[in-house]
């Protein structure tokens, strides 16, 4: 460990002259946690409580083993003792308990999560009762709205992140996922029955479900900060919090799933008795129960990928989206590729997978794996006290 190593440097007294220093017999008295203090002075200085300097430690290497060597019995107990040692004003306040209470509780986070959807359902609606060129001035200023809508409401709360920390790939292939949530399969499907020879209809349940489960997201997103700072705040070892962090993140990523599930349901009702069909029966325009998982395996994917990125771990989020929506690129257009002289071999993989379980098992099978394996990366990434010891967002 390089805090460890540092040790015999940083050990004797400043002003000392090393010819008179005491031999390394007679060092017992060296102050080993004066030693580490140097060395993060910075960290000990800013600390508005001791678990922002535990999960400083733990971001540097410091483990509850290599903390015993410092008289203590874990990261946990050391950084009290590093924090109760600084020096600060008496006029100083006491540190907020919670610094989500101060940053979030009061905040308009909560009603600003339901605008993404609140829009997106109103531009469906305005869709359906206008015509012509008015239909597609209202489709244009929608899709506009929902984009600033969910840009607002993404400023504030739990799943907020910081500008380092969300690429602009992220962000890219995010609209391109969701672009072919509503437009993907009907293309895809006019494309492996040789067109498409004019407009293919969208499938506006899984869009419209993702935008009302904003909210859910948010609410869970909340809910994982504030269970993991007082799970941070009672534990007293670094992997006794990473196992009680574990079973938290998953429960969080399930109860998401649980009301997206329902909210696709509830649309997928709404949306086919508006055109007087059956709920499983008529929404073929909308997207059926496999285009149902793949919403769900897309929501799954883009929840993981937020927390990683409220949390400060925006590079890997950014590589799964990424790769998510070159590889439905990659299936759209191996189709068209697939139509040149000597090519048709090309479009044979997403033909076997559409006629076996059809043009819906495209994105489930593209987005479910990266969403596994990004929420394998979670678990390993947000079980970290790091990753707690500021408000989501914080920079």
């Amino acid at each position: 460990m390089s805090d460890l190593g540092e040790l015999d440097r940083l050990a004797p007294a400043d002003g000392l002259d090393p010819a008179r220093t005491p031999p390394p017999a007679r060092r017992v008295g060296v102050d080993p946690v004066k030693a580490l203090m140097r060395r993060h002075h910075d960290l000990c200085e800013r600390a508005v409580d001791p678990l922002e300097i535990a999960a400083g430690l733990e971001a540097h290497g410091l483990t509850d083993r290599a903390a015993a060597r410092f008289r203590h019995r874990d990261v946990f107990s050391l950084a009290e003792e590093m924090y109760a040692r600084v020096p600060r004003s008496g006029d100083q306040l006491p540190p907020s308990s919670d610094p989500l209470d101060a940053a979030q509780e009061r905040g308009p986070w909560a009603l600003l999560a339901l605008l993404p959807g609140a829009l997106c359902a109103a531009t469906l609606v305005g869709q359906r009762l206008t015509e012509g060129r008015v239909r597609v001035a209202v489709v244009a200023l929608g899709v506009l709205a929902v984009a600033l809508g969910l840009r607002t409401a993404l400023r504030r709360g739990p799943l907020r992140a910081p500008s380092v920390t969300a690429p602009n790939t992220g962000r890219a292939a995010t609209c391109w996922l969701l672009a072919y949530a509503l437009l993907g399969d009907g293309l895809l499907r006019a494309a492996l029955e040789g067109g498409p020879d004019g407009p293919w209809p969208p499938a506006p349940v899984p869009v419209l479900a993702l935008a009302l489960a904003f909210a859910p997201a948010t609410w869970c997103a909340r809910l994982l900060a504030v269970r993991a700072r007082r799970r941070l705040a009672a534990s007293r070892g670094l992997e006794e919090f990473a196992s009680s962090i574990t079973p938290l993140l998953l429960g969080v990523v399930a109860l998401f799933l649980c009301a997206l599930g329902a909210l696709l349901v509830l649309c997928g009702l709404v949306l086919g008795a508006y055109e007087g069909v059956g709920a499983y029966e008529g929404v073929g325009a909308y997207g059926g129960v496999g285009a149902y998982a793949a919403a769900g395996a897309l929501g799954a994917l883009l929840l993981i990928a937020r927390l990683l990125t409220a949390h400060g771990f925006g590079q890997a989020p950014a590589v799964a989206l990424a790769t998510a929506a070159a590889a439905e690129g990659t299936a759209l257009s191996s189709v068209f590729a697939g139509r040149l002289p000597g090519c048709s071999f090309l479009a044979t993989p997403v033909h076997v997978l559409a006629d076996t379980w059809g043009v819906d098992a495209v994105p489930l099978v593209v987005c479910a794996p990266v969403a596994l394996i990004l929420l394998i990366h979670a678990t390993r990434t947000l079980t970290r006290a790091s990753a707690h010891a500021q408000p989501p967002g914080s920079p």
